[in-house]
């Protein structure tokens, strides 16, 4: 049985509390909560019945824990991290890993010289629907990669970012690129493989912050496929969609829903007697807007801790995604095409006191 603890009580955190704390992931459970905020940290606490704190280094000393879960602002995971990894408990980080490089390097450093594992959420590469295509991927049943495409289609009003003053924020968040389209990134480049450059365009159509609302990207990749990321928290009146499409010589896989949880078009030349019955098998309603992958997650989280089994999604895999996410804010401020790999200038992303 590993013991986990929670450093921030802030909205993610119901998800993480709700699996822990009400024994649904076995071999898990949580054994204490911390945010700087009391009110959130007692809440969470008693609702499960077990301490809270306001200071995570009282907690990490005053608790027997085996792993520490940072759900704080994106802008501090960080420091978090770094400060955590004094007490030589894995760490489990909610995406992104961190808003700059430097700051991901320096958690990548900090804990492999101290023998912590350290793992950065996408739960969505364990959603089902996208677990069937990889393995599609993987029997190399696309053939040559010609297209993929991401959209991500929701809806955040103003009432969203005015629960918290870091959100929409350069400094601490970024906008609908690093936090809500941040999975689909990911997704997009693990499916497609090595980007060799991008272009994008941004606005903040909407809603009053700092970062963008609505961004496009064209991405062209190493292997010769070209890609397109379509995101924004503009749609009205409610949210649309999440999906991803990879398209092939040798077939098609749409993969729709909310949170990329349905298989919408599931098609290849060469069929085989599994491919009639995919769409009905591997198509789920997820019970809420994280979808299943969180259990699938933490499932691999403990796999890998008790049987030293490679991390999926460690902080070099991790790295990956948010150095493009750099690259598409450095296009945005340039009006340039950017190549991979590459060392920001321009890009706003994680920059403190930034004059706008």
């Amino acid at each position: 049985m590993l013991s986990f603890a929670l450093v921030g009580c802030g909205r993610i955190a119901k998800r993480h509390s709700e699996l822990l704390g009400l024994n649904i992931i076995e071999g898990a459970r949580l054994a204490a909560v911390c945010d700087i905020v009391e009110s959130k940290a007692r809440a969470i606490g008693e609702n499960f019945a077990v301490p809270h704190y306001t200071d995570m280094h009282q907690m990490m000393q005053s608790e027997t824990i085996d792993v520490v879960v940072v759900l704080t602002e994106s802008g501090n995971h960080a420091k978090n991290v770094v400060d955590l990894v004094k007490y030589r408990k894995h760490i489990v980080v909610e995406k992104p890993m961190a808003l700059t490089l430097d700051d991901a390097d320096k958690m990548i450093h900090a804990c492999d010289r101290a023998g912590v594992k350290l793992f950065v959420i996408k739960q969505n590469r364990f959603n089902v629907p996208i677990v069937k295509a990889r393995e599609a991927l993987e029997q190399g049943r696309f053939g040559k990669i010609v297209l993929g495409t991401v959209r991500v289609r929701w809806c955040r009003t103003q009432d969203y970012y005015d629960q918290a003053s870091w959100r929409g924020t350069w400094a601490m968040d970024g906008g609908v690129l690093t936090n809500q389209a941040s999975h689909h990134v990911d997704m997009l480049e693990w499916m497609l493989g090595e980007v060799e450059s991008v272009f994008a365009k941004s606005t903040t159509a909407l809603v009053k912050i700092e970062a963008e609302d609505t961004a496009v990207v064209t991405l062209k990749f190493r292997n010769g496929a070209l890609g397109i990321i379509e995101a924004t928290t503009a749609t009205r009146p409610k949210d649309l969609e999440g999906s991803l499409s990879i398209l092939g010589e040798g077939g098609t896989v749409v993969v729709g829903g909310f949170a990329m949880d349905k298989i919408n078009v599931w098609d290849f030349v060469d069929k085989i007697p599994d491919d009639e019955t995919v769409i009905e098998k591997f198509s789920v309603n997820p019970p809420n807007v994280y979808g299943f992958g969180h259990q699938a997650y933490y499932e691999h989280i403990i796999d890998c801790i008790n049987n030293n089994h490679r991390q999926l999604v460690d902080g070099l895999e991790s790295r990956k995604s948010l150095e493009l996410i750099n690259a598409i804010y450095e296009s945005i401020e340039t009006g340039l095409e950017v190549k991979l790999r590459f060392r920001p200038e321009r890009c706003k992303l994680g920059i403190m006191d930034l004059k706008i």
